[in-house]
């Protein structure tokens, strides 16, 4: 990226207002530019103008539904560096025998799991291994996939032209959760089997009694 580019994006994304927005739809919802003005608590002409630039900047995409805009991500890889970029904040001291909170513990970061039981699902791969990482790069081992086909996930999501693994920075735990299709996999599976449930009006996902036991008896996972 030339110079120019940079400053100006750096621009772009140095306004409070904008990252409020792009915060927002971390958790993988598109939403409409009065939603955006609450989250951003921003008049509806600034929000609009906010919103121009972030389109303009290929960072936002605008889909028409009846008399309505929504906004959402240009792409997934966008959604990944916000939640990337929000690891540079320092990190507060707390207590390690306190618990962490909701959105911290567990959620959706955009259409995948993150959190503390996000990057612990992403190490436990690991230990298995499922899958491997190298030079922040991930594979698949045929272990994993055996494993992935009998959890439910088809194995055809390795033909996508979607990147099937990325590690993606959680920016609570500062390490790797897991990404891209297999990671969107995962998580609609867990949803679909009640594994975990979304939280109204938040970004966290609340582990049932039945997601529990799964995690134990499939990846033997103490949650």
């Amino acid at each position: 990226m030339e110079k120019e580019q940079l400053e100006r994006m750096a621009s772009i994304l140095g306004d409070p207002s904008r990252m409020k927005m792009l915060w927002a739809l971390l958790d993988g919802r598109a939403y409409t530019a009065t939603e955006l003005s609450i989250v951003a608590d921003a008049s509806r002409q600034s929000t609009s103008m906010h919103l121009g630039k972030l389109v303009e900047a290929g960072l936002l995409k605008v889909n028409s539904q009846g008399r309505h805009k929504y906004y959402s991500f240009a792409t997934q890889e966008i959604a990944y560096a916000i939640e990337a970029m929000s690891a540079l904040a320092p990190k507060p001291a707390t207590p390690h025998a306190t618990k962490p909170e909701p959105v911290k513990y567990c959620r959706t970061c955009y259409d995948h799991m993150a959190g503390l039981t996000g990057v612990k699902l992403f190490d436990r791969l690991i230990a298995l291994n499922y899958i491997l990482l190298e030079n922040d790069k991930l594979c698949i081992t045929e272990t994993g996939k055996s494993f992935f086909e009998e959890f439910g996930i088809e194995a055809g999501l390795l033909t996508q032209r979607r990147p099937f693994l990325r590690p993606c920075l959680d920016w609570s735990e500062r390490r790797f959760h897991l990404a891209g299709s297999l990671g969107n996999a995962l998580l609609k599976k867990m949803l679909e089997d009640d594994w975990v449930r979304r939280m109204p009006n938040s970004r966290a996902l609340v582990i049932t009694a039945t997601g529990k036991q799964g995690f134990w008896k499939q990846l033997q996972m103490e949650i």
